[in-house]
């Protein structure tokens, strides 16, 4: 017998799910009311990175969808107020703040002649920092809906005076998520970034009740949302906006699925052709924090954008198509391209470029110029995650000085696949920059040339350069290097012998 009583209590307490926006609109109502991922997280009690799902096409279920709902609608309606607000006022008051806020930051000025914006492409009256950019979000393409497999669909040849930008011919497609442009002396002031390292690390040894070994791969397993929410941190009043889901150019699109793009990384696996005659003792050094010190390089801040001819911009930074110079110099020194077999033009990344660029210039006159071709650049700044990377470091230390071996694995799991997840990854949906990945690789290998080039520089014979961090040496080392443990330090990692005397079978009678 059907049991009525149970069937109005599933009615009664069944109730149909709140609805929630569209999943590009969730995103840009967080950011326009400059709310972090990691502090609607908290209000939440979730992580960063399920936020992050949330903005990316996952949607939450049961209290907590409806506690989202509720922050989107409050947040739908907060902006809608303001909107209000500021379509209430005059018009040439508006203009006049705008200006006054140019004027009263040092870092703002107003362009004589407008200039292209650095997100968006489109003409902008002011720059930040020495960037033309918009200073109105409202006026800046930039932000753009969330990506999807469809195509954006074309739009109506109306005025520009929105920002929208035509694309290059066969490049009509969807611009990607962005971070909005704020300018400077508007964003919002916080406090230094807390030890988020620290307090996670004390919460996974209490978790896994002191055990070093669970806790240390609890730790490494939450390590790129944690790298994400750290960087959230080290962001908050930041000079520079950044477009985190680009449009990108062919050249940076695997031609399969489980193949790799076009871009050529210059990594190196080099050796010596030949030692002199005789019994030499090699040191293989380790190069401490590869990538962690390659985090400072001259990234992109928004899509990038196509030109052509032999000309290189240092404002800028991109991949570029080039042919490279000759290399003569072999047999003592690694060629600064990489280990590459095949002649002819090739995409390099910023780092490759500007290393060959200096050491072909008047100072070193090691080769010739590279030969520019086109290139796929945008406004950038080498101090873009540079708390981050500051950060990192620091924690890096103290947990060498205390003989942490929890935080120091942690810590180097962090930065390692926040490199390694920046492209169109399954685990970091939060930036999708294969251009700064391969930038940031680039420039560990260009940092580990230049290691080789101090070394032969200053005497010592270099006798193989490997990937980011192997360099082998004969010679007094320690009168180059600082030994240690540190970022600007090197590691003793081996020594062996090798011995090129003639044996009995090698000589000849005369």
């Amino acid at each position: 017998m059907t049991d009525f009583g149970a069937i109005d209590a599933l009615l009664a307490g069944a109730r149909k799910e709140v609805v929630l926006p569209p999943v590009e609109e969730r995103r840009a109502l967080r950011e326009e009311l400059n709310v972090s991922r990691a502090q609607l997280a908290q209000a939440l009690g979730v992580s960063p990175s399920t936020v992050g799902g949330w903005e990316s096409g996952r949607d939450p279920s049961g209290e907590v969808r409806e506690k989202y709902a509720y922050f989107l609608e409050g947040a739908g309606s907060k902006l809608a107020a303001e909107a209000t607000r500021a379509a209430e006022e005059p018009e040439d008051e508006l203009e006049a703040d705008v200006e006054q806020t140019a004027e009263q930051d040092d870092d703002v000025d107003v362009l004589a002649t407008p200039q292209s914006c650095v997100l968006c492409g489109q003409p902008a009256r002011h720059q930040v920092a020495g960037f033309p950019q918009h200073l109105d979000p409202a006026e800046c393409h930039a932000a753009a809906p969330a990506r999807t497999n469809e195509p954006a669909a074309p739009e109506e040849p109306a005025s520009r005076t929105d920002c929208s930008r035509a694309q290059p011919p066969g490049l009509q497609e969807q611009a990607g998520r962005s971070v909005r442009v704020v300018p400077v002396g508007r964003r919002m002031q916080t406090a230094d970034t807390p030890d988020l390292i620290g307090s996670a690390v004390a919460a996974a040894l209490a978790e896994h009740s002191g055990d070093v070994e669970e806790a240390t791969k609890a730790l490494v397993k939450r390590a790129i949302p944690d790298a994400m929410a750290l960087l959230d941190h080290t962001r908050k009043g930041g000079r520079y906006d950044i477009v985190a889901h680009p449009w990108l150019p062919d050249v940076l699109r695997k031609q399969t699925s489980r193949g790799a793009d076009q871009i050529w990384e210059a990594r190196p696996k080099w050796a010596r052709p030949e030692l002199p005659p005789g019994v030499h003792e090699v040191t293989a050094l380790d190069i401490n924090g590869a990538y962690l010190s390659a985090l400072k390089t001259h990234l992109p801040l928004g899509q990038l954008e196509h030109s052509t001819g032999n000309h290189h911009n240092p404002r800028r930074a991109g991949v570029h198509l080039i042919t490279p110079p000759a290399w003569d110099h072999d047999a003592c020194l690694p060629n600064p391209i990489g280990s590459r077999d095949e002649p002819g033009p090739l995409w390099v990344t910023e780092p490759t470029l500007r290393l060959l660029l200096r050491i072909s210039g008047p100072k070193y006159g090691l080769c010739d110029p590279p030969e520019i071709h086109e290139s796929w650049t945008s406004g950038a700044t080498e101090g873009l995650l540079e708390k981050f990377r500051v950060a990192l470091k620091d924690a890096r230390d103290r947990a060498i000085a205390e003989d942490d071996e929890v935080t120091l694995e942690y810590v180097k799991t962090m930065y390692s696949k926040f490199v390694s997840t920046l492209g169109e990854s399954n685990y970091n949906r939060e930036l999708y920059r294969s251009d700064w990945m391969h930038l940031i690789r680039s420039q560990a290998f260009a940092n580990l040339w230049w290691k080789a080039h101090r070394a032969y520089d200053q005497g010592l014979m270099v006798v193989r350069a490997m990937g980011t961090d192997e360099l082998h040496v004969i010679g007094d080392w320690r009168a180059v290097f600082p030994e240690g443990r540190g970022v600007t330090e090197v590691k003793l990692k081996d020594v062996y012998t090798v011995d090129t005397e003639p044996g009995p079978a090698d000589e000849r009678d005369d």
